[in-house]
């Protein structure tokens, strides 16, 4: 996981709108692992080793279902410390019964579902950086079948007790409008394309395979969800130091982006609407 911290810029937190916060806790806790680090009447904090904000989910007051075939949200990607971690999980979700895709993509190997609102997740686990085939300055991903059998296999003796403690946010996919304006408001930001796929780029900071997924699947011109839909209210980038996070938000702020300042940090959104938070590493 040497792609999550310094001298990288990598994803944070993710903040999520959902409609029954009850009802997501008990999701989120039972079937994907986490544990509650704070809880409050309208929002809970969710951590994997006890200590490190992962996901906050929240319900607003006047939150409505999750407006499909908007930009925003496409998934949020789990990323687990061993192979095994996967075997174990991929064990606790066939006991029950979840729903789930699975894709080798070369560079990981990947489940995929959804949370009782629709939001996307991914869960991860990396193949060593040595075994990442680059081509013409472009990592070679692709969809793949899983060989979910050697991944259980590799589990074995192991039981699930909820997420691992090394269990970090790997990356987020998000649905944008228009990829060239995205791409160079994601470029301003300190990332570059690592390869793109038909509608899509991927992009990250120190040759990571992507921290950023970004798609126009949901179509060309995808408007923004309103504010009172369930599903995405941001996410979070973190900067190795604070020169590396100011310079940032000049070159932000030069391509017409709109910056605030948000507690020890920034605020901003894509041109899409995608909201996030710019902050240094704790």
């Amino acid at each position: 996981m040497i792609f999550h911290k310094t001298p990288h810029i990598y994803t944070g937190e993710v903040y999520l709108n959902v409609t029954n916060l009850d009802r997501s806790i008990r999701f989120y806790k039972e079937v994907i692992g986490f544990k509650v680090l704070e809880e409050h009447s309208n929002k809970v904090v969710l951590t994997a080793d006890g200590q490190t904000p992962l996901l906050i989910i929240e319900q607003p007051e006047n939150v409505k279902p999750k407006e499909f075939h908007k930009s925003g949200l496409y998934h949020f990607a789990l990323l687990l410390p061993e192979r095994a971690d996967l075997g174990a999980i991929i064990k606790h979700f066939v006991q029950h019964n979840v729903r789930l895709g699975a894709s080798d993509h070369l560079v990981s190997e990947a489940l995929y579902l959804s949370d009782p609102d629709g939001n996307g997740i991914e869960i991860y686990t990396d193949r060593d950086p040595s075994e990442w085939n680059w081509e013409n300055g472009q990592v070679v991903m692709r969809t793949d079948p899983l060989d979910g059998e050697s991944i259980v296999a590799e589990s074995a003796g192991r039981t699930w007790e909820g997420l691992p403690d090394g269990t970090i946010m790997g990356h987020v996919h998000l649905h944008v409008a228009h990829l060239p304006e995205t791409e160079s408001f994601y470029t301003a930001l300190g990332f570059e394309v690592v390869t793109t796929y038909p509608q899509a780029l991927f992009m990250s900071s120190g040759k990571y395979h992507h921290h950023l997924g970004l798609n126009t699947w949901n179509g060309v011109g995808a408007p923004r969800p309103s504010a009172e839909s369930a599903g995405l209210q941001s996410i979070t980038l973190i900067y190795p130091k604070e020169a590396v996070l100011e310079e940032t938000i000049e070159k932000v702020r030069a391509i017409g982006a709109k910056v605030d300042s948000f507690g020890n940090g920034y605020r901003t959104e894509d041109p899409s609407g995608n909201k996030m938070i710019l902050r240094i590493e704790e």
